[in-house]
C-alpha cells in the first residue's frame, strides 16, 4: 500500500493544470448509457473511481476503451451492430461500496431498458448519504421500487413525466432523476434541484444528445421526455475542487502559484474566504493565481450547497486556518462525519476544538511533521496541505482515498516545488 511522504517548507511557484472534474466525468459515464451509440468523453481524469464506474459499465455489457479519452457503447450499439438487452442490469455490492456514484446508472438503466438493480452505495465514510429523493421521484414518474439484501431493484415499462419536488438539494439525486426524464413519456419538473456546475454540466450534454431540458444549474430544471437520444462528443470541465484545493495549497506555502484551467466563476465562495483570510486571488487568461503572505488570519465558514462553500473544500481550508493568525470557526451543515480529519491535524500541532458540527481554530505558528492517517477523500487532501508547511516529515497514509479524486497529486505538487513523493508503505 502506497503512502504519501512530505518535507515541508517549500514554498510552491510556477503553474499547476486542473484535471477533468471527477464529479462531472462519473455522472456523463453514466448517462452514455442512453444514446442508441458510441459516445466519446475527452479529457476524462486518471482516477480510481473512474475507472471503477468504467468496470461497472463493462460489468452492464456497455464497451468502454481509451484513458483520457474514453468511448463508451452502451448495449445496443455493440461491435456487431445488433440491438440487445444489458448482460446484467445489477450494479453490485462490490462496485457500489466504494463510489456512491455508481448508483448513477440507476436512472439511466431504467429510462432506457426498463430496469435496474442497484446496491445501495458507500464511498467515503463522511454520514449517511440516502438515496431516498432517488427512489421518491423515480416512484413519482410511475417506476416500481422494491428494496431487499441491500439492493434496490427498479422497474418500469416507460417511466413518465412528474412533478417532484425535492427534500434538499442532492447533486446525484438531481442527476439521477435528470437522465431517468429525458425518456419518460411527457414533461418533468424537478424543483429544489442541485445547482451544481456539475449538474448544469450534466444537463448541457444531454442537451447535445437530443434531450429537451431547461433550468440546468438552477433551483428548477424541466425536461420534455424524447423517444431517442443520439451519440455525443464531449470534453469534461476543469475540477473545481481540485482547484479549490490546489489555491489553498499555494496559499499555505505562502507561493506565487497559477492553478492553470480553474474556472473562476466557479470558485466564487472559495476565492472569497481566501481574499477574506488575507490571500491575494487575481484571475488571469490561463486561470486563477494564488500569492500567499504573511499576514493571513482566521476565518468564519459554513458549508451550504452550491453557490454556497462547498463541503468538499472544507477539510483544506481547515488545515489553512491552523496556521492562520487569530480564531476560525468552522460549521459543517451537510454530512454529519466530515471532521474525521480533526484528530489527524491536531497531531500535526493544530489547535482545533470540536462541539458537534462546529470547529473552532486558533492559529499555531507551526506544524509539526507526522504520520497521519487518511479517513476519506478531502481529508487526505488536507493532510497533504498540512504537510507542506509542517517542519520536519509528515506521512500521509491511506492514500488509497486520494486517489479516488486527485490525479497523482504528488506529481503535480512536485513539479511546483514541494517536496513530495509516493513510497510503498
Amino acid at each position: 500500500m502506497d503512502k504519501i511522504v512530505i518535507e515541508g517548507g517549500a514554498r510552491l511557484h510556477g503553474e499547476i493544470p486542473v484535471s477533468g472534474a471527477k464529479n462531472a466525468a462519473l455522472p456523463l459515464l453514466a448517462a452514455a448509457l442512453l444514446p442508441g451509440g458510441a459516445s466519446v468523453l475527452e479529457n476524462v481524469p486518471q482516477l480510481q473511481d473512474v475507472s471503477t464506474m468504467a468496470r461497472l459499465l463493462r460489468r452492464l455489457g456497455c464497451e468502454v476503451d481509451g484513458r483520457r479519452t474514453l468511448t463508451i457503447a452502451p448495449p445496443a450499439t455493440s461491435a456487431t451492430g445488433a440491438r440487445k438487452q444489458p448482460k446484467l442490469f445489477e450494479a453490485p455490492y462490490e462496485l457500489v461500496k466504494t463510489m456512491r456514484a455508481g448508483v448513477l446508472v440507476l436512472g439511466p438503466l431504467v429510462a432506457r431498458y426498463g430496469r435496474a438493480r442497484v446496491s445501495l452505495p458507500g464511498g467515503c465514510a463522511i454520514g449517511a448519504r440516502p438515496i431516498d429523493q432517488h427512489l421518491k421521484g423515480l416512484e413519482a414518474m410511475g417506476a416500481r421500487v422494491k428494496l431487499e439484501h441491500g439492493y434496490v431493484d427498479v422497474q418500469a415499462k416507460r417511466l413518465r413525466g412528474a412533478h417532484i419536488v425535492l427534500d434538499m438539494p442532492t447533486v446525484t439525486g438531481t442527476e439521477n432523476l435528470l437522465m431517468a426524464a429525458v425518456l419518460a413519456r411527457g414533461h418533468t419538473v424537478i424543483e429544489n434541484a442541485a445547482r451544481e456546475p456539475e449538474v448544469e454540466e450534466l444537463a448541457l450534454v444531454l442537451n447535445k444528445m437530443g434531450a429537451r431540458i431547461t433550468g440546468g444549474g438552477t433551483p428548477i430544471i424541466q425536461i420534455t421526455g424524447v423517444d431517442d437520444l443520439d451519440p455525443v462528443e464531449h470534453a469534461i470541465l476543469p475540477d473545481r475542487i481540485e482547484a479549490g484545493t490546489f489555491l489553498v495549497a499555494g496559499a499555505i506555502t505562502r507561493g506565487d502559484l497559477l492553478v492553470r484551467d480553474a474556472r473562476p466563476e466557479h470558485l466564487d465562495a472559495v476565492i472569497a474566504k481566501l481574499r477574506g483570510a488575507g490571500v491575494s486571488v487575481t484571475v488571469e487568461q490561463g486561470g486563477v493565481r494564488v500569492r500567499g503572505g504573511g499576514g493571513m488570519t482566521g476565518m468564519d465558514i459554513t458549508t451550504q450547497p452550491y453557490p454556497g462553500f462547498p463541503t468538499d473544500m472544507q477539510a483544506q481550508f481547515m488545515a489553512l486556518a491552523a496556521v492562520a493568525g487569530g480564531q476560525s470557526v468552522i460549521k459543517e451543515t451537510i454530512f454529519e462525519h466530515r471532521f474525521m480529519h480533526v484528530p489527524e491535524l491536531v497531531r500535526m500541532g493544530a489547535d482545533i476544538h470540536t462541539d458537534g458540527h462546529v470547529a473552532v481554530i486558533r492559529g499555531v505558528r507551526k506544524l509539526s511533521g507526522a504520520t497521519v492517517m487518511a479517513t476519506d477523500l478531502r481529508a487526505s487532501a488536507s493532510l497533504v496541505v498540512a504537510g507542506l508547511v509542517a517542519g520536519g516529515t509528515t506521512e500521509v497514509l491511506r492514500v488509497y482515498h486520494l486517489d479516488r479524486g486527485y490525479e497523482r497529486m504528488e506529481l503535480k505538487l512536485r513539479k511546483a516545488g514541494a517536496r513530495i513523493k509516493r513510497v510503498k508503505a
